[in-house]
């Protein structure tokens, strides 16, 4: 039993420096490139915005919709040509990329300029699209402090010129920087071995116009 507790120990501090490195290796990848001011970013072609839910009537969930806000400014300060939003339309009944083009419509962004990735379903796949499907070789990508450092690690990895800014516009859950542990295990993984996401399709280049991803 002795033998067997010492080994379940090993196994957990194994985990936990696992973990841990990884963490430091995203975070030092990654946090020259983020701005926490739309004044200090470059120009680039677009703002990924990352999909992040809707509530039960259809419309933006709170981080989502701080997203998007924030990718508006960054338009408007034309700090971005374009913006390319990456979500969940994986079922007839779902489908978190439309009402983001409506909401962004009513802020004044040109309907031409709105992308639409509608097989965001997770972050990697989401940036993997944004360099193979849409061509994007400079990018400010929008989400939340607790995101940006995975999600700007992804997109160098993947060739992308990326550069990451905060939509803080709220407080937000615990939760949420617990689970990011995780998914930067996940995220490791899957540039280690290349992963394909399953579904492609034609390419929409970002320099052509909004219309064609709708």
């Amino acid at each position: 039993m002795k033998q067997l507790f010492r080994i379940i120990q090993l196994g957990i501090v194994f985990v936990v420096a696992l973990v841990t490195v990884i963490f430091l290796i995203i975070k030092i990848g990654s946090y020259q490139y983020i701005e926490t001011t739309v004044e200090s970013l470059p120009k680039t072609q677009t703002a990924l915005v990352l999909g992040a839910g809707l509530l039960t009537n259809g419309k933006l969930s709170p981080i989502f919709k701080d997203r998007i806000d924030t990718a508006v400014l960054l338009y408007k300060a034309k700090k971005v040509e374009t913006i390319l939003v990456s979500g969940d339309d994986g079922t007839t009944d779902y489908n978190e990329v439309n009402p983001a083009r409506e909401y962004l419509l009513t802020q004044g962004v040109s309907a031409r300029d709105i992308f639409l990735d509608h097989a965001g379903f997770d972050t990697y796949s989401s940036m993997y699209r944004a360099s193979i499907v849409f061509q994007v070789k400079s990018v400010i990508i929008v989400t939340q402090s607790f995101h940006l450092p995975r999600s700007v690690f992804i997109a160098r990895k993947l060739g992308i010129t990326a550069y990451g800014t905060p939509a803080d516009q709220h407080p937000y859950r615990f939760k949420n920087n617990v689970r990011e542990v995780l998914a930067n295990v996940k995220a490791f993984l899957d540039i280690l071995r290349n992963r394909t996401p399953k579904y492609l399709g034609e390419e929409i280049p970002i320099t052509g116009t909004g219309y064609e991803s709708i």
